[in-house]
C-alpha cells in the first residue's frame, strides 16, 4: 500500500509537496507528535491552527513552527482545554466565528493512563479528555471542513486492552484501572472515525484512525519506570508468540509521519473507516493478535454507531 515503514519521517512522507492553500486544525501543540506535525504542514506551505490547553506553553513550543512558515505558511494558536466542554465549545466558537474553512483535522491531543479523575463535566478522564472533547469538538466545526477533507484521529496499540463499556463509562460500578481506561479511551477514538466517516463520506470528507507508534514523548511524562514496565508487560500479553514484528520506539518525526501521511497521502477511498498502522490498513486480530493489528469491536459499525449514540447523552448535544 505504501513505500514508507517505520523510519519514516514527515519530511519523507511530504517531499516535495506544496501544500499552499491548505488549512490544517491540529489538536495538542504544546509537545510531542503535535508540533511535529504543525511544523511539518507549515514548513510545506499550509496555513496551520493548533491548539494548546496552556497557551503560553504552546507559544514557547511552536516556535520552531512559526520559524518554518518560509514558504508562504502560517501558524495561528487558540486556547482549548478538552478537559472542560465550556472550553472546547468556546474554540468552536472561535472558530466558527473566523468562517475560514479546514482541509484537514489532526485530533492529537490526549493524556494516558492517568490517575482517576474527573473532567470539568464530570467524565473519567481519559474517556472525557481523549474522546468526548474531540467529538463535541470536531462535530460542532464540521460544517467548516471542505468536500474532500480528511479528518485523522490517534489511537494507539493500547485500543486492544479494553473495548468502550456504554453502561459504565465513568467508572462509577467498575474497580478503575488506569490501562483499562486508556483503552477504553483509544478504542473509542477509532471508533468515532468510524462513524464519522459513514456520516460525511457523501461529501468526500473521510476519517481515519491510526497508530502512530511507540513515541517517547510528554504523553509519558508522568508514569515511573515502573508503570512503563507494566505497560510493556500487558502489550507483551496480548501478543504472545505471534511472530509479529516487534514494537520498536520511533523518534518523533518518525511518529508524526504516520498522521502526515494519513492526512495527505493515503487513498481516502481506501482507509476511509479504518484503523491504519505504519501505512497500511491493520488487520483484525481478535484473542492474540501483534501490536500493529486491531480488535474487531473498534470496527464495528454497531459499537461506533452505539457511542456516537452515548456520546450525544452525555455532552447533551445532537450532531
Amino acid at each position: 500500500m505504501s513505500e514508507f515503514d517505520g523510519k519514516t519521517t514527515t519530511d519523507d512522507v511530504m517531499a516535495g509537496m506544496d501544500l499552499s492553500g491548505k488549512r490544517v486544525l491540529v489538536t495538542g501543540v504544546s509537545a510531542g507528535l503535535g508540533v511535529e506535525i504543525a511544523r511539518a504542514f507549515v514548513a510545506h506551505g499550509a496555513d496551520v491552527v493548533g491548539t494548546a490547553r496552556n497557551l503560553a506553553k504552546g507559544e514557547a513550543a511552536t516556535a520552531g513552527v512559526r520559524e518554518a512558515a518560509v514558504n508562504g505558511g502560517s501558524f495561528d494558536l487558540i486556547e482549548l482545554d478538552l478537559a472542560s466542554l465550556a472550553s472546547v465549545r468556546h474554540a468552536a466558537d472561535v472558530l466558527v466565528n473566523d468562517g475560514r474553512r479546514f482541509d484537514i483535522i489532526i485530533a492529537n491531543a490526549g493524556v494516558m493512563a492517568t490517575p482517576l479523575g474527573k473532567t470539568a463535566d464530570g467524565f473519567e478522564m481519559q474517556f472525557g479528555t481523549n474522546h468526548l472533547g474531540h467529538f463535541v469538538l470536531i462535530n460542532r466545526i464540521a460544517q467548516l471542513i471542505n468536500d474532500g477533507g480528511r479528518v485523522v484521529t490517534l489511537s494507539t496499540a493500547g485500543h486492544r486492552f479494553s473495548d468502550v463499556d456504554l453502561n459504565d463509562p465513568n467508572y462509577e460500578n467498575t474497580d478503575y484501572d488506569r490501562w483499562d481506561a486508556y483503552g477504553r479511551s483509544k478504542t473509542a477514538t477509532i471508533l468515532f472515525a468510524v462513524e464519522f466517516d459513514r456520516r460525511h463520506k457523501s461529501r468526500g470528507i473521510r476519517s481515519v484512525a491510526v497508530h502512530p507508534g511507540a513515541v517517547n514523548t510528554d504523553l509519558a511524562s508522568h508514569l515511573s519506570s515502573e508503570d512503563m514496565d507494566a505497560l510493556r508487560a500487558r502489550i507483551k500479553a496480548l501478543v504472545p508468540g505471534t511472530g509479529g514484528p516487534p514494537m520498536e520506539m520511533k523518534t518523533v518525526t518518525q511518529g508524526a509521519a504516520m498522521p502526515v501521511w494519513a492526512a495527505i497521502v493515503a487513498n481516502g477511498d481506501e482507509v476511509g473507516g479504518r484503523y491504519c498502522v505504519d501505512y497500511r490498513i491493520a488487520k483484525v486480530a481478535d484473542g492474540v493478535g501483534t501490536h500493529d493489528s486491531v480488535r474487531s469491536y473498534a470496527l464495528d459499525p454497531a459499537n461506533a454507531k452505539a457511542l456516537w449514540a452515548k456520546s450525544e447523552e452525555m455532552v447533551g448535544e445532537n450532531f
